[in-house]
């Protein structure tokens, strides 16, 4: 039966659904409280919620998951449901975590961070860990924005815009009286092959 009730979710300071999201906000909140940012790597989370009054967190995924903390060599279970309350450097009463020990699997109550830089798990019994705390921090990836640069536009002065203005206008000109000039040469020769053709006939009249 699940621990986060109606009741519960009414009175969370934020409340999250999806995987994404939810991973970043889970991050965020360990990292805020002075805690490496990845002490609680669930898997295909479904909901997050957080009351900041109480410090209670909620952390739902789909699945029971497993993962092995490599650097070092501890393999630890999460449950569908992990609940705990979270404060500056702390973690307590904590549910649904378990490391494995030997061939037995061990629940955690309570993890604080001390000013060494070590990481201390406890059980409900009292047994209690230390590992160094950089064995539980996510690097995280920062991508770069590349900026483009742009050539500023080149400032023509109005004197040398103005001269290539005219210069285009004078080439307009020409090219059209150009085109004038072969258009009356070709009516000309058109008119000087009908007058020979004229003479012709008038001769061929008179010989006959």
């Amino acid at each position: 039966m699940s621990l986060i009730t109606d009741e519960i979710r009414a009175a969370a300071s934020e409340i999250y659904y999806g995987d994404e999201i939810c991973q970043e906000k889970s991050k965020f909140l360990l990292t805020e409280m002075g805690l490496p940012n990845g002490l609680l790597p669930l898997k295909d989370m479904e909901e997050a919620g957080y009351i900041k009054d109480t410090g209670f967190v909620w952390l739902i995924q789909k699945q029971k998951s497993q993962h092995k903390f490599e650097k070092i060599g501890k393999l630890v279970q999460y449950a569908k449901e992990v609940t705990a309350v979270i404060q500056p450097g702390k973690i307590k009463k904590l549910t649904g975590v378990k490391t494995k020990e030997l061939l037995l699997w061990i629940n955690l109550s309570d993890i604080d961070l001390d000013n060494t830089g070590r990481i201390t798990f406890r059980t409900p019994a009292g047994l209690f860990r230390s590992f160094p705390a950089e064995a539980f921090q996510i690097e995280e990836t920062v991508v770069t924005e590349k900026k483009i640069e742009i050539d500023p536009p080149k400032v023509i002065p109005a004197a040398t815009a103005a001269a290539a203005v005219e210069e285009k206008k004078e080439e307009a000109k020409g090219d059209a009286s150009a085109e004038g000039k072969e258009d009356v040469s070709a009516e000309v020769k058109e008119k000087e092959v009908e007058k020979v053709a004229a003479a012709i006939a008038v001769v061929e009249v008179k010989e006959a």
